[in-house]
């Protein structure tokens, strides 16, 4: 965490932070390290340097006990004295700001003592052991993971091998990415003195890791100002273009939005709604996409309105209102309350427009939930502290433990990076799962849920729910329909994974192109890097958008129709002397709805009415038949059964059918494919009426997972 300076030629980026009192004086941490190296306070005195922390931590915990922050301030003054910053500051300044950014955002008192304390055992001689005899295990915990790892001994790899262990940390405790994400905004603020090229390394960083993780963790008021300096560095030509607009369009849109937000205010009080009306500015990088979105941009959208409330209920309450005396702008509504999204974060979106066109947008949430937007995990304080644990418990020290507040991307991440095999797979596996911004949520058989990224497929879900035994998956059912493990899923399908019985079973290398989350990657990865040789080869698959695709696989020639006389195919045409023949195609029973149509040789070929073998015949004009069913019991039918490949199958399904009381007049077996094998069987029954029960039957046999009626598009 080493220590940057400030820059004064570099303006200040407004953010959109917390609103929830009256501003303070902005403290001058300059001024404030300095005065704290003249002498430390009394024994039993705060310091006056942590005046303004203590201040900030007593406006959201009023009966805070302050004197873990005493003890860690006169440690960490003690430790830093003498150290400097690159502009001269002194030291102890990085870690009070730090504090001050937790402080604001609500964080309890080990969250602030831990970042007190956050660079002593880096960058003084202060040991952890020391840490935790003083402060306890917990404060130890939390600066141990924020600890950088030394290049001394992990020379180009002691960057991602640091994130490694933040990681592996926080899935212990969310606390110890708070610090984290508050030391890089400091450190971000002050980059100016640092050279160009490092500028330009620490904001790709931030912005590939750290920006990412703060939306995942839900600290919005972080995520923005970080994004903003990022913006700076990054991209100082757009930066420059984007303060301009906003400074000459901050004027005209104040006075288009201070108008809507009285309105507002109007319109809720007469309805009796205690609500505050609050407008937000945007900050630079909201402004920038908007230009880049909609081109010239009007006077609301430089920013939006915030309508506080008390309870759930009257968020509710006030859309209705602003809908009823505004025009709403449909199609920019979102329900968030409802359907949170994965980072905690809660609200109603919505626009209404004025009489005169001016559209401005509306965010609707209750006190809590505002905060909880604003502070994400920081909002939810220690998730230990009041778990119902033993005294025991706690005196076990930090074994892993199970954090509420983990949420599923978390756990998705460390379980995968556990395998990635070097620090640069890891490094370049974890920015590109940190870029993808979306989660979707599936469900198992069993009503268990998978999270998943935005885009996922079938292979993705295997993998988070099977881990390497996912290699052993032969197929998926999505929503019930029997689909292809390149089939990209949706936020709130079901999927069934269908698995064969070796385990020793291998993926094919189509499989990484599926394969969007790291966790399947790097298993197929590693499958195929230790079996060169057992690669198993499989027919290109086309993962299925939308439209759910049926199972593809190598497919016999249809079976051709038979001719067969009135009493033998159970339907009679009503064209005398015409013969009458079932469609391979779909196999038509009684009492199935069917349609015939002439064909050469004086023949009526039956097909079921869904079939498209009977469309095509539709649109190529051919003529119509009358056809009905004959008084005869008996029919004829083709089915197909998917199953994986076992010893004695074949034996078992001819056997269930025999039972059944069906003639096979005739049977295919196609070559196994990954383990599958499709089976197609031509059938006589003694009465239609027992078709259900065969199939029935036959799904019943051990390996078989799937029977079905013959039909045109499984002969494509």
């Amino acid at each position: 965490m080493s220590a940057e300076a400030s820059n004064p030629a570099t303006p200040p980026v407004p953010t959109a932070g917390p609103q929830r009192r009256r501003p303070r004086p902005r403290i001058e941490l300059r001024r404030l390290g300095r005065a704290a190296l003249l002498g430390s306070a009394g024994r039993h005195r705060l310091p006056d340097a942590i005046g303004h922390v203590a201040e900030a931590h007593r406006a959201h915990h009023p009966d805070a006990d302050l004197e873990p922050l005493r003890r860690a301030y006169l440690l960490a003054e003690s430790s830093h004295r003498g150290q400097m910053r690159k502009s001269g500051e002194p030291y102890i300044t990085h870690p009070l700001a730090v504090t001050l950014i937790l402080a604001e955002l609500g964080a309890e008192t080990t969250t602030l003592t831990a970042s007190l304390l956050h660079d002593t055992v880096e960058d003084t001689e202060v040991t952890l052991d020391q840490v935790g005899r003083e402060f306890g295990r917990e404060v130890r915990f939390l600066v141990d993971g924020v600890t950088k790892l030394e290049k001394v001994d992990y020379g180009a790899a002691a960057e991602p091998e640091t994130f490694r262990k933040m990681l592996v940390a926080t899935g212990n405790d969310v606390r110890v990415m708070s610090i984290k994400l508050a030391d890089r905004l400091h450190n971000m603020r002050t980059l100016g003195v640092m050279r160009p090229e490092k500028q330009q390394r620490i904001a790709k960083v931030t912005r590939d890791v750290l920006i990412p993780l703060a939306e995942r963790l839900g600290v919005q008021a972080l995520k923005t100002e970080l994004e903003d300096l990022v913006f700076a560095i990054l991209h100082p030509e757009e930066y420059a273009r984007t303060r301009a607009l906003v400074t000459s369009g901050t004027a005209e849109g104040a006075d288009a939005l201070a108008e809507i937000a009285e309105r507002a205010r109007t319109v809720l009080r007469e309805a009796g709604l205690a609500a505050e009306v609050l407008v937000r500015p945007r900050h630079f990088v909201s402004v920038y996409r908007i230009t880049r979105k909609r081109g010239t941009l009007r006077g609301a959208d430089f920013g939006r309105l915030l309508v506080l409330v008390a309870e759930d209920a009257d968020c509710y309450g006030v859309l209705g209102e602003l809908h009823t005396c505004f025009t709403p702008v449909v199609s920019e509504f979102k329900d968030f309350i409802a359907v949170p999204k994965f980072n905690l974060y809660q609200s109603l979106h919505t626009a209404v427009a004025r009489e005169d066109g001016e559209v401005a947008e509306v965010l609707i949430r209750t006190h809590q939930m505002h905060k909880v937007a604003e502070a994400g995990v920081v909002a939810l304080g220690n998730p230990y502290e009041h778990g119902g644990e033993d005294r025991a418990e706690q005196e076990r020290g930090l074994a892993e433990r199970a954090d509420p507040t983990r949420p599923g991307w978390l756990s998705r991440l460390l379980d995968w990076q556990r395998a990635a095999p070097d620090p640069d797979t890891f490094w370049s596996t974890l920015r590109a799962d940190l870029a993808q911004d979306r989660e979707i949520t599936v469900y198992r058989p069993d009503g268990g849920a998978l999270g998943l990224p935005e885009g996922a497929s079938c292979v993705d879900a295997a993998y988070a729910q099977y881990g390497e035994e996912a290699h052993a998956c032969m197929g998926a059912r999505v929503n019930g329909r029997l689909a292809t493990l390149g089939t990209v899923l949706t936020d709130g399908d079901s999927v069934q994974l269908l698995r064969g019985q070796d385990p020793a079973s291998g993926p094919p290398r189509e499989w990484l192109e599926y394969a969007r989350t790291p966790a399947a990657r790097i298993a197929i990865g590693r499958w195929l890097a230790t079996h060169p040789q057992d690669v198993p080869e499989q027919e290109p698959e086309r993962p299925a958008r939308g439209p759910r695709a049926e199972e593809p696989a190598r497919q016999p020639a249809p079976a051709p129709a038979l001719t067969v006389r009135p009493d033998q195919a159970g339907a009679v045409a009503e064209q005398p002397g015409a013969g009458v023949r079932l469609a391979g195609c779909c196999t038509p029973v009684p009492p199935d709805k069917v349609a015939a149509f002439a064909v050469r040789g004086g023949h009526v070929a039956v097909h079921r009415a869904e079939c498209s073998g009977a469309a095509r015949m539709k649109a190529e004009g051919r003529p119509e038949v009358e056809v009905r069913w004959a008084g005869t019991p008996q029919c004829r039918v083709t089915l197909r059964a998917e199953s994986f490949g076992r010893a004695r199958l074949l034996a078992d399904l001819t056997e269930a059918i025999a039972v059944a009381g069906a003639a096979i007049v005739s049977a295919t077996v196609e070559p196994p494919s990954e383990q599958r094998v499709r089976h197609t069987y031509t059938l006589q029954l003694p009465d239609a009426r027992h078709l259900p029960g065969l199939m029935r039957a036959m799904r019943e046999v051990p390996g078989v997972y799937d029977v079905s009626r013959a039909s045109s598009a499984q002969h494509a």
